[in-house]
């Protein structure tokens, strides 16, 4: 009889959809052990692999069926077993997120935008720090790759400049996704930032304002986005009628440190700049530090402006003008972009990859003191 009830139950679950609720609620309280995909599918009418393909999110899935599946799987409490879903899709379901980094935020922003798209899909990110420097820096990432039986990676700047490192991962047949501030791999293989372009557009900015003694503190030369945005702002301005003077120039960090050195530096100059352009926010803040400490004040002193619009831009007072860089969105983009090679299903366009950060202009760039008139 117990069975009896329970195998007419199952014939009510697929005939009726009022008693769709309620069957998997009596089957689970009836079962003393862990609810398997068996369960799953039995109870939801259908087969085994139309339950991983819900679970997975495959797009082969009618949405009556889906929905019909997900509510079972949520009724009954169901998880998936990693280790038993990874034997059946030969993956770990874990992806890598590997960095050399001073830009602590740069990197908690690619990492949230990331566990945005993985969540969804089961996968969990491994986040691994390293040392670009190292001469074990090669091998300490093939045996990342290979302890961790990663299914792919996220290289984030610098390290995702290194194809050295993009051939290792090749050889591996390690699926890689690298963000970059300029095409250097074929395009299913990067999600890109428009550095160059978007320091044209600071150029062009402090330019309406009327600045024309302008200096950048540029990032650090191992750094491909440091390149871009100082050619991409010394072209700017020279297509205005300006020059960026060698002495106007200093390679920074992207620390908070470095900015504040580098601004002393350029506001000893005689004469000095009326804009500095920053590698990045923490630059910025740099910045801001040693303009106060010399009594300057931002912006009808000196204009600053940032890159990233990181938390830090709308904090500091005067709040930074600074280039919006969608970080979350390029994390977001990079691990569907990953996930969609893994499964061989179609990723983000090409389009969809690349990124054009914009102007975000703020209290800290003003037009330059009119010269006193003696």
């Amino acid at each position: 009889m117990p069975k009896k009830s329970a195998a007419t139950t199952h014939r009510v679950v697929s005939s009726s959809e009022a008693h769709q609720a309620s069957a998997p609620i009596a089957h689970a309280a009836k079962m003393e052990r862990r609810p398997t995909i068996n369960d799953v599918a039995r109870l939801a009418n259908v087969s085994k692999k139309t339950v991983s393909r819900v679970i997975n999110e495959s797009p082969f899935v009618r949405e009556e069926t889906r929905n019909r599946v997900a509510a079972v799987i949520k009724q009954l409490g169901f998880t998936p077993d990693p280790q038993a879903r990874g034997l059946a899709f030969r993956r770990s379901f874990r992806m890598g997120l590997i960095y050399d980094n001073p830009n602590a935020a740069y990197v908690i922003n690619i990492q949230e935008g990331a566990l945005g798209a993985l969540r969804k899909s089961g996968y969990e990110l491994v986040v691994h720090p390293c040392d670009r420097t190292s001469p074990e820096f090669l091998s300490d990432i093939e045996q990342l790759v290979t302890r961790q039986k990663l299914d792919g990676v996220i290289l984030l700047p610098p390290i995702s400049e290194d194809d050295s490192l993009a051939a290792l991962l090749k050889s591996l047949k390690c699926p890689y996704v690298r963000v970059l501030s300029a095409p250097l791999d074929e395009i299913e293989n990067l999600v890109l930032s428009r550095d160059r372009e978007s320091a044209e557009q600071v150029a062009e900015h402090l330019v309406q304002l009327g600045h024309t003694r302008i200096a950048m503190i540029a990032g650090p030369a191992s750094y491909r986005s440091s390149h871009e945005r100082l050619a991409g702002f010394s072209r700017a301005l020279t297509e205005r009628g300006l020059s960026l003077p060698p002495e106007f120039v200093i390679e920074g960090q992207y620390t908070f440190e470095s900015g504040a050195a580098c601004a002393d530096v350029l506001l000893s100059r005689n004469p000095r700049p009326t804009a500095i352009f920053a590698g990045n926010d923490e630059t910025a803040a740099g910045v801001y530090r040693t303009a106060y400490l010399r009594g300057f004040k931002i912006p009808d002193d000196l204009t600053v402006i940032g890159f990233d619009d990181s938390p830090l831009a709308s904090r500091l007072c005067p709040s930074l003008t600074t280039m919006h860089q969608p970080i979350r969105d390029m994390g977001r983009t990079a691990a569907e972009k990953l996930m969609a090679r893994v499964a061989n299903l179609p990723g983000p366009t090409p389009s969809a990859s690349t990124f054009m950060p914009r102007l975000v202009v703020r209290e800290s760039s003003g037009p330059p003191k009119p010269p006193r008139v003696t």
